[in-house]
């Protein structure tokens, strides 16, 4: 689809596409992908949003997709957050980036525009975990669907239980089809049997599945963190707020919860029709909705 690249600035093989804007552009967008997912999630936007001017930049998270695995045995939001701080502005020289992100991306960019504000010009934000909020979130609905919660859970302290009953890869890629599907994270028919092949062919080599389930773990084990994340208000960075409506297995009120989030959002976009998957399921929305809120002048 696109020529992917490889860099290893921090220690470890990780591939990413860099798609030029004519001679260059001296922003980046920068695109995270999810659980389970890879840089394939951006294919159907990426070509639009470097053709109306910008250079873009979508990596494989550490142990995902055709990255190798980290090096140091950590595979938590920080650990992400360092590792596309050092690809972008250390190795590609981008002295300036709008962060595209949601699910588990959607946490590395926030880690990001907290870590780096200055380096962050704006933020779009899709289905995405939010920092809890007590007070300011009384009587919103900030609970997904407890049905949807077992994988989380089995994930985050039974990976190797669970990773013993993958051992083929058939095992591996049927278990990650579930998501694209029946566990309602998709709108109905947004992934046809071709596509979820696509998606889940990535993910045929358990012990690279294994690594993917790190995140999770670190949401219930310090140990399993390299660092306790920022992971809390923005006040600083411009955020364009995106909600598939049709997904599951994020908070039913995310589009309220992130207008607390985030201080300077634009007002949040609900896309009915629409799952978790919002790059992929609704690819002319996103574009459309991302280049309103990014194009300068």
């Amino acid at each position: 689809m696109f020529p992917v690249h490889f860099a290893s600035p921090r220690a470890f093989r990780q591939a990413f596409h860099h798609e030029r804007a004519g001679s260059g552009c001296e922003v980046a967008m920068v695109c995270v992908h999810g659980w389970p997912e890879t840089k394939r999630l951006y294919h159907r936007v990426v070509g639009p949003l470097r053709d109306a001017g910008f250079d873009v930049v979508v990596p494989d998270l550490r142990a995902f997709g055709d990255s190798g695995i980290g090096p140091d045995g950590f595979n938590d939001v920080v650990s992400h957050a360092r590792d596309i701080h050092a690809l972008v502005h250390d190795h590609l020289g981008y002295g300036e980036v709008v962060l595209v992100g949601g699910d588990l991306g959607g946490s590395v960019i926030q880690e990001i525009a907290l870590r780096w504000p200055e380096w962050v010009d704006r933020m779009v934000l899709f289905n995405s975990p939010l920092p809890y909020m007590r007070a300011e979130m009384v009587g919103l609905a900030t609970r997904a669907d407890a049905s949807t919660r077992d994988y989380f859970e089995r994930q985050g302290t039974d990976a190797e239980g669970l990773i013993s009953e993958l051992t083929s890869a058939e095992a591996c890629r049927n278990y990650v089809a579930q998501f694209y599907g029946p566990r309602n994270w998709a709108h109905p028919g947004k992934f046809s049997s071709s596509d979820v092949a696509y998606h889940v062919e990535p993910f045929g080599d358990p012990r690279r599945l294994r690594e993917t389930f790190g995140n999770y773990e670190s949401a219930y084990s310090s140990q399993k963190r390299v660092e306790q994340p920022l992971y809390g208000a923005n006040s600083t960075t411009p955020t364009l707020i995106v909600f598939g409506t049709s997904d599951r297995v994020i908070y039913p009120d995310f589009d309220k919860m992130a207008e607390i989030v985030f201080a300077r959002h634009r007002d949040p976009v609900r896309i009915d029709g629409c799952g978790h998957f919002v790059p992929w399921e609704a690819p002319e929305r996103f574009i459309e909705l991302t280049l309103g809120f990014c194009r300068r002048g």
